[in-house]
């Protein structure tokens, strides 16, 4: 990261003005009468790069420079070095890939774009491996909720959030256009092309416009080492084709009163890897993806400090998934689901004092199913969130509260439906500097939060008579340090932060696995407890002569047991898929233009069902990645190459039980800016 440096040139009428602006009073006829113009010398700035750090809950940040340094290809890459974040992916480039954070599972994370949530109410998981990064300035992993409280509703309603912010045009009338044009390719067959068009319309008025196309066989070889034969196949059921458009329109007025409007369209047709079984590797499951939305935000921020926050989103998703080895009288699985949903949110806030903001948030939505399925619930859903915030701080003290009420209701046309919910969700925050420097602080926070039960837990394949779920409820608790200092030494800054952390989880909802899905059986029975610690340590070196050197490093510790039933075979036992240690370091060194970074990515092992037998362990990982960037310019055009070798060891390893993942594998992108 470059030091920021600020110029600033005071000449000619401009200095006279801005001279006479600040000195002149009645009380100084001398300053009325100065009508002289002086050149200042230029003065340079100097502010040290230390990253941002000591937010009142749990706070982790990635930006586009880094997305490269991390072998990140897509959201779930870019976020597995988070601490507290453990990713289940089920192989191959077009796998679907989920995030838990803290042991709490994929529901319970709000994947937010531009602010905005990107819901699902049909399953409530959000495949992270379909966001691409081309159109992302950054992503922000907050555990809580954000600190801001002049935010839709949504945001409140989770125990994580992933903040996901896209590009937005920054030009000038001298360059009022920028175009970003690339092309990735590599193993399993990739060939991606993209590009970015920004254009300034007015001193007002922008857009960006982003095309993005993926194609890929998906092939790769694994091994097969439970039969004793130790053999290689290679997957051929997770081929990806890919077209994605997207674009954004901006009006700014100031910092304090902007608008924009975004519309993006998905179409994707894939293969799904299916389960790894000896002697049959194969699957003949596909899935096509039809999904567009439209959004639109408004903010203004008047001088009295009233802010206002404006979102609507229009969503349809369409799904289509086929099996024809799936033995019924049909012949297979020909399924098709189609989601909609309208949502609308407003945000207001105040500052009452100068230390003290107070604001209330309402969203409601609209959402609803439909399927080709026989005898289909056909659910449509009503919510209402509404959420009264309070900023306060006093001397060392900053303290944030909120109240979120969710109410939730829902109508089929099939079967019987789930009564309605009115839940009140607290949440209380602080934070304390000890000292009169700001570079150590204190903070904790408590979250009370709840899931509701999507559409496919509460009405999939229900025919067979009422399915009854309750909302699975989540007590957060957490107390944390942070440290962030400037150095003058060798190195140029060091951060550090340590949290621990209890969650407990009551109605945990599970699924009974039974070979005839019009009987799944789908329930509340449990309670979790979930104990952990997450590190993170980040530093780089000054620059000296062309070099510099940056580490970070985010360790977790997870002891996340079933204390459901103290006589059953799964009491004080890991819950499944949960490591009890992780481990993501990454370190680079750069010299002048050229940057070549290792990341590693180091699981323990863990148990795919709830009896930790050794029949049921999945066995540990550490996968480790190499990527070499270079900055360079073609004809006085930016523009960079960047090599990534990815599983540099072959690691033969899963995440997912009978899911193998990648071996070694390539990538090479080039980007140039026009």
């Amino acid at each position: 990261m470059k030091k920021k440096v600020h110029q600033f040139k005071l000449a000619g009428p401009l200095s006279a003005g801005l001279l006479c602006f600040c000195f002149a009073s009645p009380f100084s006829a001398s300053a009325q009468k100065a009508d002289t113009a002086k050149k200042l010398k230029e003065v340079n700035i100097t502010t040290k790069p230390v990253p941002q750090i000591q937010t009142i809950t749990p706070s982790q940040t990635l930006s586009a420079n880094d997305f490269d340094k991390y072998s990140a290809f897509n959201v779930a890459d870019a976020i597995r070095d988070f601490a507290g974040v453990n990713l289940k992916d089920y192989g191959g480039i077009g796998g679907l890939k989920t995030a838990s954070v803290r042991g709490l599972g994929a529901n319970h994370l709000a994947v937010l774009y531009d602010g905005v949530q990107i819901n699902d109410t049909q399953n409530g998981q959000i495949d992270l491996g379909r966001l691409n990064l081309e159109n992302v300035q950054d992503i922000s992993l907050y555990n809580g909720q954000s600190p801001e409280i002049c935010v839709p509703a949504r945001s409140f309603a989770s125990a994580s959030v992933l903040y996901i912010k896209t590009i937005r045009p920054n030009l000038t009338a001298a360059k009022p256009y920028q175009v970003l044009l690339g092309l990735k390719g590599g193993s399993f067959g990739l060939v991606n092309p993209y590009a970015q068009w920004q254009q300034r319309i007015s001193n007002r008025w922008s857009f960006i416009i982003n095309s993005y196309l993926e194609n890929a066989n998906g092939r790769y070889n694994y091994k097969i080492k439970g039969d004793g034969s130790d053999s290689s196949v290679t997957r051929t059921d997770a081929d990806l084709s890919v077209q994605e458009a997207d674009g954004a329109l901006y009006w700014t007025k100031s910092d304090s009163n902007k608008f924009n409007l975004h519309l993006n369209y998905y179409n994707s047709e894939r293969g799904v890897p299916g389960a790894v079984v000896f002697y049959n590797p194969t699957s003949n499951e596909r899935l096509w993806n039809k999904d567009v939305f439209i959004q639109s935000g408004y903010e203004h921020l008047w001088r009295s400090s009233l802010h206002l926050l404006i979102n609507t989103k229009l969503s349809q998703d369409y799904i289509r998934y086929t099996n024809p080895d799936f033995l019924n009288s049909q012949g297979g699985l020909d399924e098709r689901y189609t989601q909609r949903e309208f949502y609308q949110s407003a945000a207001l806030s105040y500052h009452l004092l100068q230390n003290w903001e107070i604001g209330y948030s309402a969203d409601v939505s609209f959402s609803g199913l439909d399927a080709n399925l026989y005898q289909f619930a056909y659910p449509t859903r009503f919510s209402l969130l509404n959420v009264l915030a309070s900023n306060f701080n006093i001397g060392k003290w900053r303290f944030q509260g909120d109240l979120l009420n969710t109410h939730i209701s829902e109508q089929v046309k099939t079967g019987q439906v789930a009564p309605p919910h009115t839940v009140f969700s607290p949440t209380l925050m602080a934070t304390y500097q000890p000292f009169a420097s700001p570079d150590l602080q204190l903070r904790a926070f408590y979250k009370d939060i709840f899931r509701y039960p999507t559409f496919d837990e509460q009405y999939y394949f229900a025919i067979t008579g009422p399915r009854i779920v309750k909302p699975e409820y989540v007590k957060q608790y957490d107390v944390g340090v942070t440290y962030r200092k400037a150095l003058n030494s060798f190195f140029d800054y060091v951060t550090f932060s340590a949290d621990g952390y209890y969650n407990h989880v009551t109605n945990k909802i599970i699924a009974l696995p039974n070979p005839d899905p019009s009987k799944t059986t789908i329930i509340n029975l449990g309670k979790v407890d979930i104990k952990g610690v997450d590190i993170g340590i980040k530093t780089q070196t000054k620059t000296a002569g062309g070099w510099r050197g940056t580490l970070s490093v985010n360790y977790t510790y997870q002891d996340a047991i079933d204390v459901t039933d103290p006589i059953s075979s799964d009491y004080n036992q890991q819950i499944p898929y949960t490591p009890k240690n992780t481990l993501a370091a990454n370190g680079g060194v750069d010299y002048k233009s050229v940057g070549i970074y290792y990341n590693l990515v180091l699981s323990s092992s863990r148990y795919y069902l709830s009896e930790n037998l050794p029949q049921n362990l999945v066995n540990g990982y550490s996968v480790s990645d190499v990527s070499l960037i270079y900055q360079f310019k073609i004809d006085g055009l930016p523009a960079v190459f960047s090599a990534h070798a990815d599983n540099l060891f072959n690691q033969q390893y899963v995440i997912v039980q009978s899911y193998p993942m990648p071996g070694r594998s390539y990538l090479l992108s080039f980007q140039i800016k026009i």
